[in-house]
């Protein structure tokens, strides 16, 4: 959730912050907010990056809780349930199945619960890809010992040498998951099967291709529903969680100088990484379609969510490169560029007002389209300050000109959420 933020009202005539004033925390704070607007500023920050941070041992605590949590919601969601409900029933029928298979494959029924679990992904997709590459895999391993069966024999150095053969053909990349089958099935044909090897081959690859059938009927009877429900429910939740950084930049600005606290910055710096894990969430979503009788009797489709997904993580984009100008300014970083005393307020104006656009859930309502102007109107005000400024200390460089660029972007992005909804 956003942290509440100090009220604002319109047509507030913003004056620079005199020497005094609390809203800059102290007087000195205000003389290095003044420095720093200085072109000729030769003096250190009064406070470093290391001061306004807070105890990193809390943090690291805090942060292991949150992921202590995420990883136990993420284990018991339903379709995790669901999996692991499927992935037992298709074992206990595998090994009761197993020893009425006919000739010599009865004598290896334990193979038929492996094959059924390797058989058992979360989308039918993943099932029936898995269980392909399993039986190539193996069958290639199967191979490969035949090979020298048929010649020299197991003996000390050949069997270390199909071992090997066998893991440098699984590098090739055709075998998916199936690789590591390639040098295991190979190894066990030489050692176990030793002088049968001919029988335990065929009822190695033939229980095995029982559980994976076993499996994928499961799979296929009870198939899992399709997860774009979920991803979409990420992908606003990530819309909140840039609005909400974008709420944190406006308040390290404008509560005092220099900020109490760094983690806005942090926050913003894992914005590529959350962006990465939501790729890979949509990319499971649209295999969760593919041959699912669920997903076809809803008519699902994932073509709005990948449309969302790309506009947010062009506006994680312009958040971060706020995000990284202003710490070079609060803690003077080799890139640093100097902001003007007079910018902070209209600043801090603006980035909640283009926060609160980003967080509305119904861009179409009368609300939203009200807090479109607000920010338009909060964007204009922060680039005639830039420009005034401009015009009187003779710089234009700053925090303050990227900001109000980057503002404004973010604000025609967001109405193309809008247009893709109308559509």
């Amino acid at each position: 959730m956003p942290r509440p933020r100090t009220p604002r009202g319109r047509g507030i005539r913003v004056r620079p912050p005199l020497p005094g004033d609390r809203r800059w925390g102290n007087p000195v704070a205000a003389r290095h907010l003044r420095a720093l607007s200085s072109p000729e500023r030769t003096t250190r920050p009064p406070r470093g990056e290391d001061d306004v941070t807070p105890d990193l041992s809390r943090l690291r605590v805090r942060e292991r809780r949150s992921y202590l949590a995420r990883t136990v919601r993420e284990a018991v969601r339903p379709a995790r349930l669901l999996l692991v409900v499927k992935t037992a029933l298709a074992v206990g029928l595998a090994w009761t199945i197993a020893p009425h298979m006919p000739g010599v494959t009865e004598e290896y029924p334990y193979y038929a619960p492996l094959g059924a679990l390797v058989s058992m992904y979360p989308t039918l997709m993943g099932s029936m890809r898995s269980s392909l590459q399993t039986l190539f895999g193996l069958a290639t391993g199967i191979g490969l010992a035949a090979l020298i069966v048929l010649t020299v024999g197991p003996t000390w150095w050949t069997i270390p040498l199909v071992v090997g053969l066998g893991v440098l053909v699984s590098g090739t990349g055709w075998f998916g998951v199936g690789k590591e089958y390639v040098p295991m099935a190979a190894l066990f044909v030489l050692i176990i099967g030793g002088q049968n090897a001919d029988d335990y081959s065929l009822g190695y690859l033939a229980q095995m291709g029982v559980g994976i059938v076993i499996g994928l009927v499961v799979n296929l009877l009870f198939a899992p529903a399709p997860l774009i429900g979920s991803a979409e429910a990420r992908v606003e939740e990530f819309r909140r969680q840039l609005a909400g950084h974008l709420h944190d930049i406006g308040s390290a600005v404008s509560e005092s100088w220099p900020p109490e606290t760094a983690q806005w910055a942090d926050d913003a710096a894992a914005l590529a990484e959350t962006t990465a894990d939501l790729r890979a969430a949509l990319a499971e979503a649209d295999e969760s379609v593919r041959y699912n009788p669920r997903a076809r009797r809803r008519h699902a489709g994932t073509a709005h969510i990948h449309d969302q997904l790309s506009t947010l993580d062009r506006i994680a984009h312009l958040i971060r490169d706020i995000a990284d100008a202003t710490a070079d300014t609060i803690w003077e970083r080799p890139a640093a560029m100097p902001l003007d005393p007079a910018l902070p307020e209209p600043l801090s104006a603006a980035c909640h007002a283009v926060a609160d656009v980003i967080a509305e859930d119904d861009p179409a309502s009368s609300a939203a389209h009200r807090r479109r102007a607000e920010a338009a109107r909060a964007i204009r005000l922060l680039l005639e300050k830039v420009d005034d400024r401009t015009f009187d200390v003779r710089s234009s460089m700053g925090p303050g000109v990227l900001t109000a660029m980057h503002l404004r972007r973010i604000l025609i992005l967001s109405g193309e959420r809008l247009d893709d909804e109308d559509e």
